[in-house]
């Protein structure tokens, strides 16, 4: 298993965290030199924030962990890929490299829709690989959004 295997099943264990409480299951980890520094998952439903995207937890964990909002040498593992409002923290934050599991075809902003990370008109842009056990990600995401559908 490479690195970013390793660390994207972390990831994964924070999106099944999210899905056990009711919550989307997306999961985020980031690392520094190698060592997990923050973690997060959702909990827009349970702390009625539209902004408790698991991204925007551990941006801010990892600053306070840290002391700086500059995540220059910061990996981001996230289980789906980050949406607008996750991929202007991202890139506000000065991430290094971010890497994800599944797609979002609705909302992806680093590589489906929008292309936030790469745009050479922001002040900061970062390196992305995608579909790191993205089966994975997907699947979580698949069961949580089909047992929704069967309670209706």
């Amino acid at each position: 298993m490479d690195l970013d295997e390793k660390f994207m099943e972390i990831a994964l264990k924070e999106a099944k965290k999210a899905g056990a409480k009711g919550e989307v299951p997306i999961g985020c980890v980031i690392v520094v030199d190698g060592k997990v520094i923050a973690r997060g998952h959702n909990l827009r439903e349970s702390k009625s924030d539209p902004s408790a995207h698991a991204e925007i937890i551990a941006l801010r964990r990892a600053g306070k962990k840290l002391k700086t909002w500059r995540l220059d040498s910061a990996i981001v593992y996230v289980t789906c890929e980050p949406c607008p409002m996750c991929a202007g923290a991202l890139v506000l934050a000065r991430v290094k490299r971010v890497v994800y599991g599944c797609s979002d075809a609705k909302a992806g902003a680093v590589k489906t829709l929008y292309q936030i990370g790469k745009d050479k008109r922001l002040n900061h842009t970062f390196e992305l690989s995608a579909g790191v056990k993205e089966k994975e990600a997907q699947e979580l995401l698949s069961i949580f959004f089909k047992s929704l559908r069967d309670k209706l």
